[in-house]
Order: C-alpha cells, then structure tokens, then sequence
C-alpha cells in the first residue's frame, strides 16, 4: 500500500482522557469527594440532562476490556489521569490502598497490551477539602499538590516514564474564576491570575520533585489548549488585539512551563490595570529551573478576534474581554453541533510557533476531536457511519505531517476520545470517541473511525 502521509518510526498513536471523565465509581474504592461531585449534588440542573459523575463510563470496573479494544484498534499510548481525591481523599495525608491498586492494575494492564501509559496528575478536579480552604487561590495547596504529585512518582513511576503536571490549566482559570462555566463559579479576575499563578508554582513543584527521583528515560511535561489568536485584518488594532488574547490565552501558561518566565507584555498589563498576583522572592528561579521536557498540544478551534467595537463598561469587572471582541470570519468551516469552527491549519501554526519560539520542544497532539450530537443517525447496519470524524482528524494529520516535515519536533497523535465519555456541564450531549457506549448497559461498540484509525496506526500512515 502506498501512503501519502508516512509518519515517523516510533509515533504516538492513541487517545486521550481524564479520570472524572470515564472511571465512573465516583463513591466507591475509598474515594474522596472532589468539586464536580459536591456541584452535581448541589446544582445537578447545570448538567446536561441531569447527568453527573458518579457512572460515567465505567472505566473503574471496565478496564480490562477496554484497553483490549485499544489495542485492537493499534494504539501504542494512551493517556489517563489520577484522580487526586481517589489517590489521596481529602487531598492530603494517607494514600488509599484500593486507589493505588487500581491505578497499578491500569498501568499493568496497558504495559501488557505493548501501550505507553501517558500519566496527568490533574485534570479539573481539586478535591472539594481543599477547594473549601480556597483551590489553586491558596498557595498552600500547591504544596500539598506536590507531596501528591511525589507519591504518584513514587508509587507508579518504576513502570510510568511521561508524566504531566496539568491538563489545560487556563481552563479552570477561565471555568471557575472569570466567565462561570465551572464551579466555583467566580467571577474575579485578580482571583483568576493568582489562581494561574499558584497552578503555575504547583508545577514546577512538582517537576522539581520529579527530577529527584532521577526516573531512567523519564520525562515530564505539561499539556496546554493552545489556540491561535488570528486577527480579523492586518490593522494595527486588530493585530494589537490578537497579540493581547494570545497572551491571556496562551501565553500566560506556555512562556512560563516552556521559557521558565512570564512575558513582559502580561506583567504590564496586569499591572497596570491592578491584576498582578502575590508571589514569593524565589518563585522567579523556581520557575526558571523547572520548566518542562515535553508538551502536550490540545487543539480544537481557532480564536478569531477584532479590535473593540465598544468601549467596555467602566462598572463592569476587569476581563481579557477588555482588549479584544471574538470576530466571527465569514464563510468558516463550522462544526455545527459544538458550535466551534474546523481550522485544521492551526495546528501546522501551532507547532511552527513551537519550533520558532520556544526551542522546537518534544510535543506531540495530546487532544483533538469532534464532538458530534445524536450520533445513532448515523447508524447502518449497527455501526455509527462517522465520517464526518475520519475527514477531521485526517484533515489535522495532514498539517501535522507537514509541519513535521518542516523540522517540527511533533512525536505523536492522540484523539479525544478512546470512547464517548462524560464531559464537564455537557455530560454526554456530544460524542467523541472511536467507541460508542450505551450508557444503559455501558456496552462498547465501535464506528467507522475506530477501524480506519486501526489501519492508519498500523501503517503508520495513511
């Protein structure tokens, strides 16, 4: 077979989840609450049809079978999280035994099967005894977030060789401190820059303790929802615009894991409107000495801005919103269900600002998917036709091999998801995954995707 697109040897074939997301069990093995189960108890109508954490997708007990449909399907890696309130409820003192045997059961099983296991520490989901003593806001939680991130070390890192630190940290930021879509459903933008800042001083805690353990052939990274800024025009307003979302939206995580500091432009504007976050004397080293070996690029849709149409109102809170408006460019491609615009190119940006500006870092995709709603329209003879998915994450292939070929040092692609699984408010509105699942009976079935990813991981291209 001929292949148009040949990756290099060694790629990262596989997918991409979290723990909340799939593991399901949400009050059993000894877990501990963490801030999405004390929400659904409180406010399950933010959910989309009532649906919370507690099932999910029954990864908890499932396992076993599912990593054997990852294999079937040619994965060599796959990524997961530990759940720090299952690990360590309450998030501090005593591991739980039936966690770590669960995780060493996973971690095992995925050796097995000849699949890399890809481990984050923290995806979305502070245990609520911590939220309750203030999150990320409190400094001393990152260091109680360090001592978790070196049992993990400890306990699974003989076996585990990529670890990282958070996934998509500007989202907690943004969901739970400046436009309410996460609890705790804040609205202050000085809280939201200390809460960015202490996550920050978490992770380069925990690479520093990393690095002590001396883990042979062990990297540690973070992952990072990079999303290119594009202005509307060449206008120096709108250029000045998007300059300014990227550095919000962007920048403010991936200058300070990558570079080891914050870019001049930020700290000026913070200050100058008043946002600057307290910090310590040495945390300026801290940041310097720990940056990250490898980076995980999750990417979904482009932002589109324009200068301000309007001045913004002088009553209302300080946002990023302040210095830009979301410019909707005529003639997009759209994915109509999620409401987000299909840019494939952006990841061929993405990862030429990587190789221009920040090293050629090792990365690879550590997400990128199509949520599609009502996917049973699409079923012929009991298998979901999901072309619509194939063409997208083919489309983003392309970019990425050709971005490759132009020196950038990518090692990997990882779709979101294995399997449809639940997501934060949306619960199971969209589905991502190569595999259905009933959530009745919690069967897996594959669609379309699921065999044509099988072929392409296993000629390593397409």
């Amino acid at each position: 077979m001929s292949l148009n697109y040949k990756f290099p040897d060694g790629f990262w074939w596989g997918s991409a989840t979290s723990a909340t997301q799939i593991e399901g069990a949400a009050d059993e093995g000894g877990k501990g609450k963490n801030i999405w189960d004390y929400w659904y108890q409180t406010e399950p109508n933010r959910f989309f049809e009532n649906v919370g954490p507690e099932t999910t997708s029954n990864f908890y007990h499932q396992y076993k079978e599912d990593i054997q449909l990852m294999k079937e399907i040619g994965h060599n890696t796959f990524r997961l999280s530990i759940s720090w309130s299952r690990l360590i409820p309450g998030g501090r003192g005593e591991v739980n035994p039936e966690a770590v045997a669960f995780y060493n059961n996973v971690i095992n099983e995925l050796l097995a099967n000849d699949i890399e296991p890809f481990v984050n520490l923290f995806h979305f989901d502070m245990p609520l005894e911590l939220q309750e003593k203030g999150g990320w806001g409190n400094r001393d939680v990152a260091d109680a977030y360090r001592d978790y991130a070196k049992e993990c070390f400890r306990l699974f890192g003989d076996r585990v060789k990529k670890w990282f630190t958070f996934n998509e940290p500007i989202v907690p930021v943004e969901g739970g401190y400046l436009y309410d879509f996460h609890y705790p459903n804040v609205v202050d933008a000085k809280r939201a820059v200390q809460v960015a800042y202490h996550t920050m001083i978490a992770h380069a805690k925990a690479v520093e303790s990393f690095r002590s353990f001396n883990i042979e052939d062990g990297k540690i990274g973070i992952i990072l929802n990079l999303t290119p800024s594009y202005p509307r025009s060449n206008n120096p307003a709108d250029l000045r615009a998007s300059n300014i979302a990227d550095l919000f939206f962007n920048r403010s995580f991936l200058d300070p894991a990558v570079l080891g500091e914050y870019p001049q432009e930020l700290i000026d504007i913070l200050r100058e409107h008043g946002q600057l976050p307290f910090t310590k004397e040495k945390d300026k080293d801290l940041l310097k000495e720990n940056t990250a070996d490898l980076l995980g690029v999750n990417y979904y849709q482009p932002r589109r801005v324009k200068a301000k149409e309007h001045l913004p109102n002088p009553y209302s809170p300080f946002m990023p919103d302040w210095f830009f408006d979301n410019y909707e460019m005529p003639g997009r491609k759209m994915n109509k269900y999620r409401g987000w615009e299909i840019y494939e190119k952006g990841i061929y940006d993405i990862m030429i600002n990587l190789k221009e500006n920040y090293g050629n870092i090792e990365s690879f995709v550590s997400e990128n998917g199509m949520g599609v709603q009502n996917e049973e329209r699409f079923i012929e003879n009991g298998e979901i036709q999901d072309d619509y998915r194939i063409d997208f994450i083919k489309e983003h292939l392309k970019w990425l091999h050709k971005a490759i070929e132009e020196g950038c040092n990518a090692k990997g692609y990882h779709l979101w998801a294995f399997m449809d699984n639940w997501s934060w408010m949306n619960a199971y509105k969209n589905r991502y995954g190569f595999f259905s699942v009933d959530l009745k009976t919690q069967k897996r079935t594959p669609k379309k995707s699921a065999h044509w990813i099988r072929t392409v991981s296993g000629h390593n291209g397409f």
